[in-house]
């Protein structure tokens, strides 16, 4: 489905036109959920708006909305599926609060216990592992959704 609103340099807005692959956990008209591909930690969430917003000032109120109602979901899922001792949400606005892609979107980052947990991901993870981890967070995804 292709981008109302994007940016061509922009790499999410890539991953959603279909034109870049990624680890789909999600995907509704309005919010997508992938697994980041330089991961923090094992099951590593991102959910982003289909349409470019740079930040969260830039967000529609009702998609922002769309975006924490799929955040919740996703943490729900992968605390299924991982069983982590905690899960962190981060969200930058601007390069100087750390942010790098300018797409509005939301990190989901399950933890245990021991973790640094100011670590950022550095290293790429393997494409067919998040392909596997995708799947059973989108099955525990769909069993929260019917319950």
């Amino acid at each position: 489905m292709p981008v109302t609103q994007h940016q061509a340099d922009c790499i999410f807005c890539r991953i959603v036109n279909g034109d870049m692959p990624a680890a789909v956990v999600m995907r509704s008209d309005r919010v997508l959920a992938i697994l980041d591909a330089f991961p923090s930690s094992r099951g590593h969430c991102l959910v982003l708006p289909t349409e470019h917003h740079e930040n969260l000032m830039a967000m529609p109120t009702d998609l922002l909305t769309a975006c924490a109602e799929t955040t919740q979901l996703i943490a729900r899922a992968a605390q299924a599926t991982l069983q982590p001792d905690g899960i962190a949400l981060t969200q930058f606005n601007g390069a100087a609060a750390g942010q790098t892609i300018f797409h509005y979107h939301q990190h989901v980052i399950p933890r245990w216990r021991g973790q640094d947990w100011r670590s950022h991901g550095k290293e790429k993870a393997d494409p067919e592992e998040l392909l596997m981890l995708a799947e059973r967070i989108r099955r525990n995804l769909e069993r929260e959704e019917r319950e």
